[in-house]
């Protein structure tokens, strides 16, 4: 378990290069500068942010092959845990879901201030992104588990993976989808703190 913020550096760098802690670094000076004109995270986070935000974002990683589909990240925000991914990941294309116009902009200038040429904003809401098959859907503090299902079901196929950081409320949101789709998933420990979980598991359906 991540108990600190050197321990959550330390985790981070063993999963990246040192071009993308670098990359990293910057995201977080700019996130605590742009946290001052709005709530992007909650300022109390902010002194535990590689724990909080970079380390239980990039966590992701470990499930991921080195080579993945597009990554659809859904309700960005502060670009938790998308905007990680693609610094983390530059070479992958990374897709993020926001609708709201500020947090638009905050994500349009981290990818161009860190040059994330495969990362794609989709400044809609996400019943307005075209369906194409992805690779990965991610989803941290978006919807409900049965809504996250049912809204983004169209860009899932057989071998897509879902990772869906749910905090403390993973195991019951798991329990309530019907029996059917809840064989499909599971609640993996997270790493940064120790009563949340990340749901993960893939759907049945078209093949990719």
């Amino acid at each position: 378990m991540i108990a600190s913020e050197d321990q959550a550096r330390a985790y981070v760098a063993g999963l990246c290069d040192s071009v993308a802690m670098d990359r990293l670094n910057r995201l977080i000076g700019a996130l605590a500068e742009e946290n001052e004109r709005q709530n992007l995270v909650a300022r109390a986070t902010l002194p535990s942010i590689w724990q909080r935000h970079i380390a239980d974002s990039a966590q992701l990683l470990e499930y991921v092959p080195r080579e993945t589909g597009p990554w659809l990240d859904l309700g960005s925000g502060a670009g938790l845990p998308g905007l990680v991914i693609a610094a983390m990941r530059p070479e992958w294309p990374v897709v993020l879901v926001e609708s709201r116009r500020k947090r638009i902009e905050w994500l349009e200038r981290m990818r161009d201030e860190l040059a994330l040429e495969h990362c794609r904003i989709e400044g809609v809401r996400l019943e307005n992104v075209d369906s194409v098959p992805v690779g990965v859907i991610s989803a941290r503090a978006f919807a409900s588990l049965e809504r996250i299902l049912a809204l983004s079901a169209r860009f899932s196929t057989s071998e897509t993976l879902w990772l869906l950081p749910k905090g403390r409320s993973a195991a019951q949101e798991l329990q309530e989808l019907p029996k059917r789709q809840r064989a499909l998933f599971h609640v993996e420990q997270s790493r940064t703190d120790p009563a949340s979980g990340i749901i993960v598991g893939k759907l049945a359906g078209r093949k990719a």
